[in-house]
């Protein structure tokens, strides 16, 4: 089992993997049903060749750069784990700070999460918060299909709209990851070559859609918004434009300030 292992981090690694030898732990996990301790427990066992062909089939798809939570069909996010294929964006670590942005809420308050994807930020916090009133929108049918698949599998109960930002219901907090990439951002083959470009690129400087849902948005309280390494600033200014009198930023994990918060 290592050796198999060790060869293919070794090839992932040449392909440009950042993490070659977790992404060969997971794939063989997945052929195997087992966990990555079990597969270090096994290290010296020899797979037949049923489960060596299966995991080399796996191999040249991550090989090829399919992103590995497409390869699985999962991602896990905050307390949840959630259905992916290249219908949505894959949820992304930074992201959670949107989820705690909504834990912090008066209880029974009436969310939303715009541009929903896989629900991933909805079902997240109704999983945390399950008082709180969550709604998801979303602009596109089949990323809904897949949010609407995972709330039924988790058993959240998240109202999933299909609506250009907003809806026309009232909320007290709104939630939002919209397409934030400039066009002709340079982004890494993974995401470049799989990932819905819909759901990446929001114009000319990435804010066309930020600075609509920020003008649609100005009745209600509170707008969290994800936004690229470099765009802070300027969503700030956008938000004191619309009318917050208190404008906030959070850092993700690596420093960068990654959601603003605007309050009214």
């Amino acid at each position: 089992m290592d050796e198999l292992l060790a060869r293919a981090s070794r090839t992932l690694r040449t392909a440009g993997c950042e993490s070659p030898r977790l992404d060969a732990e997971l794939l063989l996990g997945t052929v195997l049903r087992a966990t990555r301790a079990r597969l270090r427990l096994d290290a010296a066992a020899v797979p037949d060749a049923t489960v060596a062909g299966r995991f080399e089939a796996l191999l040249a798809r991550r090989v090829a750069r399919e992103p590995i939570a497409y390869i699985l069909g999962r991602r896990d996010f905050r307390r949840i784990s959630l259905a992916v294929d290249r219908r949505v964006l894959i949820p992304r670590p930074e992201t959670e700070l949107l989820v705690e942005v909504g834990t912090e809420l008066a209880a029974g308050a009436r969310v939303v999460d715009v541009g929903t994807g896989s629900g991933a930020v909805a079902l997240a916090l109704k999983d945390e918060r399950p008082d709180l009133r969550l709604s998801g929108i979303d602009c596109d049918a089949d990323a809904l299909a897949v949010a609407r698949e995972n709330a039924s599998r988790l058993r959240l109960d998240v109202r999933f709209v299909q609506a250009d930002l907003l809806d026309g219901a009232s909320y007290d907090a709104i939630l939002a990851n919209l397409p934030y990439v400039a066009h002709g951002y340079e982004l890494p083959p993974d995401v470049e070559r799989y990932e819905p470009r819909s759901a990446l690129i929001g114009g000319e400087d990435g804010l066309d859609l930020v600075r609509r849902l920020v003008a649609r948005a100005r009745g209600v309280p509170l707008i969290a918004l994800e936004v690229g390494f470099d765009q802070a600033s300027a969503v700030c200014e956008l938000l004191r434009r619309s009318g917050c009198s208190s404008v906030e930023r959070l850092h993700d994990l690596a420093g960068y300030e990654r959601v603003v918060l605007g309050r009214r």
